[in-house]
């Protein structure tokens, strides 16, 4: 017997952030379960961590209703709070491989009606690359960076825009880089003011943090 789910849908009205479904964990029966209550509801739901085989295993009708993106692993049933016409998020990663952590903010953002600036690959190991977008990222109120092995982009990115930073470390690495235990440490020991740090690969906490900030 497959335990029932409880969905809290007045998760909206006290906080303003909708409740997600976090679908790693569960089962596949759970998920559907999830997916029923929301439809019989008339309630859209984000679905994080939704890998591309489990989305597949899912009903057809649903997946025929949902847009999922498979390189950050989340999925939006029914239709998504329409976008902002302004982004004032920032979406900042030291190199290509923190993109699909990157990718979970920008969508978790999405849902809610925040558009984001994003810019990739933009890591300290060349610190020129950076520097081409200093002036731009500043504009933004809120400027969350996605970084593994040492994460020091968040540190540098403190030090130069005024807007609230908000660091993800990511598990890119190899070696001490411990599965991103080293960047959580470096963005915790930062001695930026003011550095923000959510845990690792927690692409959807920094998304909801961004947007409480905002509120």
């Amino acid at each position: 017997m497959t335990p029932d789910v409880i969905l809290d849908f007045e998760r909206t009205r006290r906080i303003g952030i909708s409740e997600a479904v976090l679908c790693d964990p569960k089962t596949d029966a759970q998920i559907v379960s999830v997916l029923e209550k929301a439809d019989a509801a008339c309630r859209a739901m984000l679905l994080t961590r939704l890998d591309a085989d489990r989305f597949e295993r899912l009903p057809a009708d649903f997946r025929d209703r949902m847009d999922y993106e498979e390189l950050s692993r989340t999925a939006f049933f029914g239709a998504p709070t329409a976008l902002s016409t302004t982004a004032h998020v920032a979406v900042v990663t030291g190199g290509t491989s923190d993109i699909p952590v990157a990718r979970e903010v920008v969508r978790t953002l999405a849902f809610h009606g925040h558009r984001a600036d994003e810019t990739y690959d933009v890591g300290v190991a060349g610190l020129w690359r950076i520097q081409q977008h200093v002036a731009e990222i500043a504009t933004h109120q809120v400027v969350i960076a996605v970084a593994g092995m040492d994460a020091a982009l968040p540190t540098v990115l403190a030090g130069l825009v005024p807007g609230v930073i908000i660091a993800v470390p990511t598990s890119v690495g190899y070696g001490v880089s411990a599965g991103g235990t080293t960047a959580l440490h470096s963005v915790l020991a930062s001695c930026a003011p003011g550095l923000v740090v959510v845990n690792i690969d927690n692409g959807y906490g920094a998304a909801c943090a961004a947007m409480r900030s905002l509120r």
